[in-house]
């Protein structure tokens, strides 16, 4: 098992929620956080089955902190968040996808 349950979860809807978006009033910080955290778990899932698991829990959450970051980075980008709710959404999407690897019982 993954670190989201990729199709049911809420961190699964709020990534096709935010996909889907046109308008940057419509993305919260938290519901970019959400979309943030599950791409995050699908990067770092590719990237175990690519390069196996990391070496230790501390690179597993540095990995996990640069695909969150990069994610919401390209949503800026894209969609238009101000500098606050950027802030927020990397801070919240760290910790939700951080939460998802403690509770996967790899490290």
């Amino acid at each position: 098992m993954g670190l989201f349950h990729h199709e049911s979860s809420d961190e699964a809807n709020a990534y096709e929620q935010v996909q889907n978006s046109t308008h940057k009033a419509e993305l919260s910080h938290e519901l970019i956080a959400a979309a943030a955290s599950y791409e995050a778990a699908k990067a770092y899932e590719k990237h175990c089955e690519k390069n196996g698991k990391p070496d230790s829990h501390a690179k597993a959450k540095e990995l996990i902190a640069a695909f969150t970051g990069a994610f919401i980075d390209h949503i800026v980008e894209t969609k238009g968040l101000d500098f606050i709710d950027k802030q927020k959404a990397h801070r919240d999407a760290k910790k939700n996808a951080e939460d998802a690897l403690e509770g996967s019982g790899e490290y």
